[in-house]
């Protein structure tokens, strides 16, 4: 597929590990990727940071660049959100406006300090749904990345590990797919966005064997090659 004809994306939140990761895979597969953030500074240090990486690494000059969290929203095609469970619902109040007519991709997942390794779904049944409540039907919500450990997106390798894809678009899904695709990954379609909360809970279930196991799993999808 031709750069000019790739959807333009943006991170909000995007200046931490897990966004850092996402911008690194998508930058490399020859995305325009926008980091956003609350503070402009943050992001432009991020945006700086990366350029600096890739280029260590001898990648070709990647698009990357920051903005505030409205306006790489504005900007952008497809909008991912990577912020903190705590700040999710301030963030899509911000830039629901800009959202209208996009596909969201939610990373949210609702992980309440200090218990981090138990699962605390909310009363809306997961963080997806409350993304989906909150935009309306105009946004296509898709949720997808819970499951995948941030320092495995650091490195742009391809990784051993499997994302599920939720939300009530099927199109919509088949277009993060391709995005999961690009970040070196394998997507499935797990159905409408209530079927988010298996992901988002898998999440804390995996925290968990990280600790006992001092490792980064992930999950992986079996017995498809029959259907290959």
């Amino acid at each position: 597929m031709a750069t000019e004809s790739l959807p333009v994306l943006a991170i909000l939140g995007g200046t931490g590990d897990l966004g850092t990761g996402l911008a690194r895979r998508w930058a490399k597969a020859g995305y325009r990727v926008i980091i956003g953030s609350r503070t402009p500074d943050k992001a432009e240090a991020a945006a700086t940071d990366l350029r600096a990486v890739m280029a260590e690494r001898g990648a070709a000059a990647v698009n990357v660049e920051a903005m505030e969290n409205l306006a790489a929203a504005e900007a952008a095609e497809i909008v991912v959100i990577t912020v903190p469970f705590s700040h999710q619902k301030a963030t899509l109040e911000l830039v629901a406006p800009a959202l209208q007519g996009k596909i969201l991709i939610d990373v949210t997942v609702p992980l309440v300090p200090p218990r981090v390794a138990r699962v605390q779904l909310p009363p809306e049944g997961s963080a997806g749904q409350i993304a989906q409540d909150l935009l309306g039907e105009g946004v296509a919500v898709v949720s997808a990345f819970q499951n995948v450990a941030a320092a495995h997106l650091q490195d742009t390798g391809a990784v051993d590990c499997d994302v599920l894809v939720c939300g009530d678009k099927k199109e919509a899904r088949a277009e993060v797919i391709k995005l999961v695709e690009a970040a070196g990954l394998r997507g499935f379609h797990a159905g409408m966005i209530a079927n988010a909360a298996a992901a988002e809970a898998l999440t804390s279930v995996l925290i968990t064997i990280n600790k006992q196991y001092n490792c980064h799993a992930g999950i992986r999808i079996s017995g498809l090659e029959s259907h290959e």
